[in-house]
């Protein structure tokens, strides 16, 4: 009885252990690093988080994100439930792949490592208070 007590107290403990680490997000010791993301065509990309037209979050299957900044406006990116990621024939999504949003391609300039983006609702409002710093900046009432 002993033996079967020890035995299910590691294997719960092996799984605690386990979840752990599969629920813990990897972080990046730089920002900013040209990268890539592997496998991408086969299950390497978990998640994608647009920001706008210019730009989109990829979080890789260990839970790290990048940042692909895309070349021009990308229509529809912000709005869009699902995107199809274009590797170019390789299995690896880098600065020369791209997304298909609506039957509309968009090309990557730049894919860099980065940290997890801010809620959408958070960085809407970030982005009007700074509008509104900047049109005070410009036009200040006297």
């Amino acid at each position: 009885m002993r033996k079967i007590l020890i035995s299910a107290t590691f294997i719960a403990g092996a799984f605690t252990a386990c979840q752990s680490l599969a629920a813990s997000p990897k972080e990046w010791s730089e920002y900013g690093i040209e990268a890539s993301i592997p496998f991408a065509n086969h299950g390497g990309i978990r998640n994608f988080e647009a920001n706008g037209d210019r730009g989109l979050w990829i979080e890789d299957r260990q839970r790290r994100w990048y940042y692909a900044r895309i070349v021009g406006p990308c229509r529809d990116l912000d709005y869009a439930n699902g995107i199809a990621f274009d590797t170019r024939g390789t299995s690896t999504l880098d600065k020369f792949g791209g997304i298909f949003v609506r039957g509309d391609f968009c090309q990557f300039e730049s894919l860099v490592t980065a940290a997890k983006p801010l809620p959408r609702k958070e960085r809407l409002k970030l982005r009007k208070e700074t509008r509104l710093e900047a049109r005070k900046a410009v036009a200040p009432k006297d």
